[in-house]
């Protein structure tokens, strides 16, 4: 069954100086205000488009990953995911690494590693990046 999700912005001024907010609409987790200098300088308790990618790059990579998992016959206590997403500006979105840390009984390090990579290329946010480079880190917690 297909979803859709919906989030909105309002954003006032010029690019440079002026500010917006950011509303997730189907959760009603809450309005969060971007500006053009949170996302080429110091955040300032305010988000960007790339920290929105980075949740999703991060959430959608740990749910694959978990998946892949299951299927392989493995249940993971804890997939921890980080994903980096890198902006230049006058370039645009360039990259986004992914750092996962996860504890995963009886699974051996080669497992471990190739189920990490099928769920980097597998995961749906990664194939909305595909565009940009994604690489990716993973290390097996004891």
């Amino acid at each position: 069954m297909a979803a859709t999700r919906t989030a909105h912005t309002v954003w006032n001024g010029d690019l440079m100086t002026g500010s917006g907010n950011t509303t997730l609409d189907s959760s009603g987790l809450g309005t969060y205000e971007v500006t053009w200098k949170a996302r080429t300088e110091a955040s300032g308790g305010k988000t960007s488009p790339e920290e929105l990618i980075a949740a999703a790059h991060s959430a959608c990579f740990s749910m694959a990953f978990s998946h892949a998992l299951a299927q392989a016959g493995h249940t993971p206590e804890e997939v921890n995911t980080k994903a980096d997403v890198t902006f230049v500006p006058g370039t645009g979105i360039t990259g986004s690494h992914l750092t996962l840390s996860a504890r995963v009984p009886g699974i051996s390090e080669g497992e471990f590693q190739k189920i990490a990579a099928e769920a980097k290329v597998g995961c749906p946010v990664s194939g909305a990046l595909a565009s940009i480079d994604i690489t990716l880190d993973a290390t097996l917690q004891s």
